[in-house]
């Protein structure tokens, strides 16, 4: 359960209807100083000391999206915790939100984490609002920190414009706040980095936004080494222009790979069948593309970007935390094909058809892109994603303003109607042999990752030909499926005839519900080029058999008391493995194969909000949801004829 209270306080919502960002009126100079906690830095054990790498892998859950001050929207969120701040809390640390209330993990320490603070403007919002620095200066600082919302929105409108137009404010075209900054960052990174025990990784966010269509990229570097400077959307709105300066960064020997977010906030834009100039792709884009952008983030606080009913609408799962509007702005999406990732494999496989080469060939990995330094990972202690703008339930819509007696005479506003969209964070698994830096690296490079919502579901996933017979719940049986088959991520080159072997294994998080079911999600191409999907289930929880004709297990019964949020302790299963072989399967098509994990249902945060203050859930949000983790696919490659 949370450590803390809920607090409803009056007045607010006038507050989020008037802007996004809320000035940070309350900070002082010198707030910014580091305590001795954040400054301790305890050695790394010694090689010897650590756990013996396992040849099998470990799972390891960590977050590859994570904001702090530096970042020029969380300073203004109010958000003074620092990088230390953050992997404090990743360790299992307790830190303080911007409205002064403890953040600390009630289901444990992450295994690693890497803070990727916007490399636009990086650092500048805190030396504006430190005197006497130059930044101090610009005409419109005092407004930026004022009391006054519309001066605060009119003064920040100005670093939203720049973003959305790809152009610097001439007055910060001097870099060097932003190399200190970065500096920070870097230092912050290897000072916290603990190989066997916890590992951090340098990074940062690229953050194109071309007429505030979202294509945002984390940017993640393999090593100890970084370059001098981060690459932003103020050098290039164009991803081409980012894959390539990271191509140029690994001939001089510094390692990284680049994680697009938030499709679904894209318009349509992340994954379409054109290049930046409108030509078609071709095969020197898609090998640039796929050596720079090998994983995909498909779940975090702003939604899931796996599907959505409109492109799924067998699949009735589809419907699961889906955000349908621009980011940070009350504009909703109209193009959703190249906005979600079953849609972009798809996509992948027609593009391969055409020109011999995969650009979306991607694994999956989840993440929180929360600014407070600290993911909101648990839905019972759920504190949201920017700072004071959305800290308190009446601030993100899950209950009313103290001054309404009910939801009846309470229309949501806008503004804060996203944020009651907005779900609980998300979480990547890493198949590795141990916890440091060159493992998982390595692991995310050949995608042999996964996603969850928040709860820390583990899953396997392999594929191969003779499997028959392997269970994933030994160490032989696994040390078999490696032996004899891949692994999530991997290409599986197909036979002449017979449909390969698939095995799945997943494993409930204690702190959550059992597991319900496993999924297996196919796209293929038909000879026409034309893509499809179809979604099966693998493994039934309590003894429950798979129909043949629909494909589906029976509904188990798990049910919630929305009074207590209490869900079914005698339905679901704590371990859930099956072996599945494709009944539809034609050894001509190429195909790409991912595992879907579903636990019982349990309370969305918003309903725990309601339950904490003591109101009715909202009418407007769904009281329940059902938890669950993606692997990253397997491409099936069939055997060329002669």
């Amino acid at each position: 359960m949370s450590r803390r209270k809920f607090i409803v306080r009056p007045g607010l919502a006038s507050v989020a209807v008037a802007a996004l960002m809320l000035a940070a009126c309350s900070a002082k100079p010198g707030d910014d100083a580091k305590t001795a906690d954040q400054a301790a830095n305890p050695p790394a054990a010694p090689a010897d000391a650590r756990p013996q790498p396992n040849p099998l892998k470990n799972a390891y859950f960590g977050d590859l999206h994570l904001h702090t001050r530096n970042s020029f929207d969380a300073y203004i969120f109010n958000v003074r915790a620092s990088p230390d701040d953050a992997y404090t809390y990743a360790k299992g640390g307790t830190i303080k939100h911007a409205m002064g209330f403890d953040l600390h993990m009630d289901t444990g320490p992450l295994d690693f984490l890497a803070v990727t603070d916007h490399s636009e403007y990086l650092g500048v919002l805190q030396s504006i609002n430190t005197p006497g620095t130059e930044f101090s200066k610009v005409p419109y600082a005092k407004d930026l920190f004022s009391s006054d919302t519309a001066q605060v929105n009119k003064a920040f409108r100005r670093f939203a414009d720049s973003i959305g137009e790809g152009k610097r404010m001439a007055e910060f075209s001097d870099m060097a706040v932003t190399r200190s900054a970065w500096q920070d960052e870097v230092e912050s990174a290897q000072r916290n980095n603990e190989p066997g025990k916890f590992t951090s990784f340098i990074a940062y966010e690229f953050t194109s936004a071309p007429e505030g269509r979202n294509l945002h990229r984390n940017v993640i570097f393999s090593g100890d080494k970084a370059p001098d400077m981060p690459f932003s959307e103020l050098d290039s709105q164009n991803p081409e222009d980012l894959w390539r300066w990271m191509d140029q960064r690994r001939a001089e020997g510094i390692e990284a790979l680049a994680i697009p977010h938030n499709s679904n906030g894209s318009d349509g834009t992340m994954f379409m069948r054109t290049m930046w100039d409108g030509k078609p792709i071709d095969k020197a884009y898609a090998d640039l593309r796929i050596r720079n952008e090998p994983l995909v983030e498909v779940t975090q606080v702003k939604g899931q970007s796996e599907t959505t009913p409109l492109l799924s609408p067998n699949d009735e799962f589809a419907g699961f935390e889906v955000m349908d509007w621009y980011i940070g702005t009350a504009k909703k999406i109209t193009k959703f094909q190249g906005g979600y990732v079953r849609d972009a494999l798809k996509t992948g496989l027609e593009i391969q058809d055409k020109i011999g080469v995969n650009p979306y060939k991607m694994g999956m990995v989840g993440a929180s892109d929360s600014h407070n330094a600290a993911g909101p990972y648990e839905e019972n202690n759920y504190f949201s994603k920017i700072g004071v703008m959305d800290g308190e339930p009446d601030r993100r819509g899950s209950v009313p303003p103290p001054n309404y007696k009910s939801w009846d005479d309470y229309k949501v506003p806008d503004g804060i109607s996203r944020f009651s969209s907005w779900g609980s964070a998300g979480l990547t698994g890493v198949w590795a042999e141990e916890n440091t830096r060159a493992s998982l690296y390595s692991a995310m490079r050949r995608k042999e990752t996964f996603a969850t919502t928040g709860p820390r579901i583990r899953v396997r996933f392999f594929a191969g030909y003779g499997l028959k017979g392997t269970e994933l719940t030994s160490d032989a049986g696994v040390k078999a499926a490696y032996a004899g088959g891949v692994p999530m991520g991997g290409d599986l080159v197909g036979k002449a005839t017979g449909s390969p072997d698939f095995l799945v294994m997943a494993m409930r998080d204690t702190h959550s519900a059992p597991l319900q079911r496993v999924q297996i999600v196919k796209g293929w191409t038909d000879a026409s080029g034309k893509a499809f999907e179809k979604v099966y289930d693998v493994a039934c929880s309590d003894g429950g058999k798979v129909d043949p004709k629909t494909q589906r297990c029976p509904d188990n019964g798990a049910s919630v008391d929305l009074s207590t949020c209490a869900f079914s302790q005698d339905k679901g299963d704590a371990e859930l493995a099956g072996a599945w072989t494709d009944p539809d399967f034609d050894p001509k098509q190429n195909a790409f194969y991912y595992a879907r994990v579903l636990e019982n249902p349990t309370c969305r945060w918003s309903t725990w909000d309601a339950i904490r203050a003591h109101v009715e859930p909202s009418p407007h949000l769904e009281k329940t949801i059902q938890e669950r983790a993606y692997t990253s696919p397997i491409w099936f490659i069939p055997t060329k004829a002669g």
